[in-house]
């Protein structure tokens, strides 16, 4: 095949890319909001997310509906009884924190334009990149259709693809070994990690109620380590700052939901976390906000199952 893939920019050149189809996820549009860059949008979008979700699991916390008892993990009782932060307290903390990850998102963030990429030209260059690949592997079945195809299937869904699980892995990495020194280290626990822990019944709008210096180093700056890391666009990194948001939001919001769907993306949900937060497992369950991954191969995972028999254990030593 020709190592000129597109010589004359022919219309009808599969490998021309002059027809570029947008997958449905992909706007051409400048900003994805008439009036607001996507730079902003993406500093914007997890703040709208988290207190947007916050006060939808708040509003269920006082709706007083009876048929919520049996998927609340928590007597309604016991965030009154047994937390050691107000209310107040939590929402100032986290209004803080979040301002921190908005001067900081305006200071590492670019403020590019999608019409900047030259989509059909970085196909192309893709095309050639896996053109010796694809020929080997096929031999005689390779086609400039074959070749085009599969140059958008990697460009528009496994190249996004792979960055997002990427950078969800380097998330869960980051916060699992930040995590766990900042309990095994009675200093960082003291001064630092503790914060959180004063909500011993976690509750939605809590999940960010940290000490500013956690806050900066476990939740921010690694969401951004996790975005330049896999090289996102604005766009892409509004995607996994938002998801996260709703992600954590979701693991304190203090419900077992099974048709909750991002309790039903992976083992790491709330009655998962809300484990940690017990004395029982505040040495357990570290992952966030994600996988358990590391929970599981570290040692460090416990289930409610694992809390019953180490109970009936104490109770037959008795």
């Amino acid at each position: 095949m020709n190592s000129t893939l597109c010589p004359s920019l022919i219309s009808d050149d599969p490998l021309c890319f002059t027809t570029t189809t947008f997958p449905f996820y992909f706007s051409p549009k400048a900003r994805l909001v008439d009036g607001v860059s996507d730079f902003i949008l993406t500093l914007i979008a997890p703040v709208v997310a988290y207190w947007s979700l916050s006060l939808f699991f708040h509003y269920l916390d006082i709706s007083g509906w009876k048929w919520l008892d049996k998927y609340r993990i928590h007597e309604s009782s016991e965030v009154q009884a047994k937390n050691l932060a107000t209310r107040t307290e939590v929402v100032w903390a986290v209004i803080f924190q979040q301002v921190i990850q908005t001067v900081l998102g305006l200071v590492w963030l670019s403020d590019e334009s999608v019409q900047r990429i030259n989509h059909p030209q970085e196909l192309r260059r893709l095309a050639a990149m896996i053109e010796p690949v694809l020929s080997t592997v096929l031999g005689n079945s390779m086609s400039p259709l074959v070749l085009a195809r599969a140059a958008d299937l990697v460009y528009w869904w496994a190249i996004p693809g792979f960055q997002l699980l990427a950078a969800m892995f380097i998330i869960d990495t980051w916060q699992y070994f930040l995590h766990r020194l900042m309990h095994v280290n009675k200093f960082l626990y003291k001064q630092f990690h503790s914060w959180h822990h004063r909500l011993y019944v976690p509750y939605a709008f809590g999940s960010l109620y940290n000490h500013p210096v956690e806050g900066f180093l476990l939740d921010s700056l690694g969401a951004l380590v996790a975005e330049w890391s896999t090289g996102m666009s604005t766009r892409q990194a509004m995607l996994l700052f938002t998801f996260s948001t709703l992600k954590t939001v979701d693991d304190h919001c203090g419900y077992s939901l099974p048709w909750d769907p991002l309790q039903m993306l992976t083992g790491n949900n709330a009655d998962y976390h809300d484990i940690h937060h017990q004395v029982i497992g505040i040495k357990s369950n570290f992952a966030q906000p994600f996988f358990v991954h590391w929970d599981t191969l570290l040692g460090t995972r416990m289930t409610r199952q694992d809390i019953n028999h180490r109970r009936q254990k104490n109770l037959k030593a008795q």
